[in-house]
């Protein structure tokens, strides 16, 4: 590749020779490079082949049409595309359409994408704590309205039924989560739990992390997830069931570290900042051990996006909402039409390190066992 040339000329040579490989070799190799967070070089790849040079014979490559479950499926744009150095094109056409790409990997490879056929595609359910009782020492979460007002129109531009709850107890918090579990979702394709909350850190076996009803009592995010896993849930099994997390996991502060390149600039003053923690609350000395080290059903098709790493502050500002949000809705805003969801929570997390005096490192739990492709109207 080093002997090809210019950059441009290496970029077409490495494609070139992946074509060689098969007909996804080259598709699958993009995937590959996004999952491995090295979207730039596949977006340079995609860049650099827009205008192939002249060639004295195209040969053209067309996806295999899947037969998956034993089900075939009726002939569908993705069949009629056709590809040649990376640039896919309807069917005929005359022109090289750059943007058709995201949609022709995706059925090249199906296997390895959650489909979303329904429509609604999914409940949305958003659990929204903004006021404590007194006997919680919890203070008043406020901007979490502003929140709670961006992902409910968010989740409903994407296709969902959403539900929300404001303000509940730990018992009614469970109720309405169970409740929630125990619908029919076999006619719909996913599930999607918000909570907005004061959080703190617990004691787990698989998810960390407690949230706080407005008695000021705790409920195991592992406890919430696991009411939505196969075992609990027959209807959603095999299904994409993810949960965005607005909650301090401790009461740690993180001052970063400083870095040679130019960050930027502090857009938060500390003086609006709210945090979302309290102190850790550890395991009771008399906890019957069995119980501590059960076997828990595997957690398939499940993501747990946490809006800070476990043990520490969860920053919120009252006039626009939480850090982890506010980039959360912009993110699928911008995105959400284009990339996987994994690919979307790094933007998120990178957006959201930047922010501040402290810093704040959003993270996920991922047992997905594909790519989620939100389905945008």
């Amino acid at each position: 590749l080093q002997s090809a040339g210019s950059r441009g000329e290496q970029a077409r040579q490495l494609v070139i020779d992946l074509e060689t490989r098969g007909k996804r070799a080259f598709p699958v190799f993009l995937s590959i490079l996004r999952d491995t967070g090295q979207g730039d070089l596949a977006d340079m790849l995609i860049e650099e082949c827009e205008c192939p040079p002249a060639l004295p014979q195209l040969v053209e490559l067309r996806p295999v049409e899947l037969d998956l479950h034993g089900e075939k499926h009726h002939k569908s744009k993705y069949q009629e595309c056709s590809c040649f150095l990376g640039k896919w094109q309807r069917g005929g056409g005359g022109g090289w359409d750059p943007s058709h790409l995201r949609e022709c990997l995706i059925a090249t490879c199906a296997c390895q994408v959650y489909e979303l056929k329904a429509d609604p595609c999914g409940h949305c359910l958003i659990l929204n704590n903004i006021n404590f009782s007194r006997d919680s020492d919890l203070s008043t979460r406020h901007g979490s309205d502003v929140d709670c007002g961006k992902l409910e129109k968010r989740f409903k531009a994407l296709r969902f039924n959403v539900l929300t709850r404001q303000d509940l107890e730990a018992k009614e918090m469970v109720s309405e989560l169970r409740k929630l579990a125990r619908r029919d979702h076999r006619a719909l394709d996913c599930c999607v739990v918000v909570i907005l909350s004061h959080g703190c850190q617990m004691s787990h076996i698989q998810f960390p992390g407690g949230i706080y009803g407005t008695d000021g009592k705790p409920v195991p995010v592992e406890e919430i997830v696991n009411y939505f896993n196969g075992s609990n849930c027959p209807s959603l099994r095999g299904k994409p069931k993810l949960f965005f997390i607005q909650a301090c996991g401790g009461e740690r502060r993180d001052r970063g570290f400083v870095v040679d390149c130019d960050s930027p600039g502090d857009d938060a003053s500390r003086d609006s900042l709210e945090s979302d923690a309290t102190p850790f609350q550890g395991p009771s000395g008399n906890m019957d051990e069995p119980d501590a080290v059960a076997s828990l059903p595997t957690p398939s098709d499940i993501l747990v996006s946490y809006s800070t790493f476990p043990g520490f502050v969860s920053w919120r500002e009252a006039s626009s909402g939480s850090w982890y949000v506010e980039m959360l809705d912009s993110v699928l805003e911008l995105h959400a039409h284009s990339e996987d969801l994994l690919n979307m929570l790094l933007r998120v997390a990178n957006a959201v390190s930047a922010k501040g005096q402290y810093k704040q490192m959003p993270g996920c739990f991922n047992f997905l066992r594909k790519k989620f492709f939100f389905a945008c109207k």
